[in-house]
């Protein structure tokens, strides 16, 4: 099954620079958000959230919030018609050194164990290099939204203004992978 990994914060929701969303009054969605995550969701595409939040760790919010956050949003999506099919999270700081913050791959790993994920239809799209490097880590095709900061040799697949955009190049090269693999599987008789 085509899957798409969603980074939340500059993704979905507007980054909050220098701090966290503590609260659901704080969550605000990106104006493209919703309407790309109906797009994903209506070419039967997989849509995985995969996002750091060392809030958590930090005390600034709890577990408990977080998931309430993670609740109303996805009620939000399903509302415009999307879906969220997982989220993953990790809790922790860069120097704590685990393996599941990004740009190490194991927020992607783990959610690629537990879904059975197909290793050629599998993209990414983050808002940061970490997010990059985690998806291209496990061999996502990578697309970079650019909508809060410059970037320079960034190294992803694509890089895009918002999510919407992103959305569109990945359903366009699902369509030319189809098409690919269905120009090699036809067989003339000899």
């Amino acid at each position: 099954m085509k899957t798409v990994f969603l980074d939340r914060d500059g993704v979905i929701n507007r980054l909050r620079q220098g701090d966290y969303v503590k609260s659901w009054s704080e969550f605000e969605f990106l104006p493209t958000a919703i309407p790309a995550i109906r797009y994903l969701s209506q070419a039967d595409c997989r849509l995985i959230i995969v996002t750091n939040q060392a809030g958590v760790s930090k005390g600034i919010v709890s577990p408990e919030v977080l998931e309430t956050i993670h609740q109303k949003m996805v009620v939000e999506i399903e509302n415009g018609g999307g879906r969220i099919d997982a989220i993953y999270y990790c809790p922790h700081r860069d120097e704590d050194n685990c393996r599941c913050r990004k740009p190490k791959p194991g927020l992607l790993e783990q959610a690629i164990r537990e879904h059975t994920i197909d290793p050629i239809n599998r993209f990414l799209v983050g808002d940061s290099l970490r997010d990059i490097v985690a998806g291209q880590a496990v061999g996502c095709k990578t697309c970079l939204v650019a909508n809060s900061q410059p970037v320079e040799d960034a190294g992803p697949d694509q890089i895009l203004p918002d999510l919407l955009a992103a959305a569109s190049w990945i359903i366009s090269t699902l369509d030319r992978l189809g098409e690919s693999e269905n120009r090699g599987n036809t067989h003339k008789p000899e």
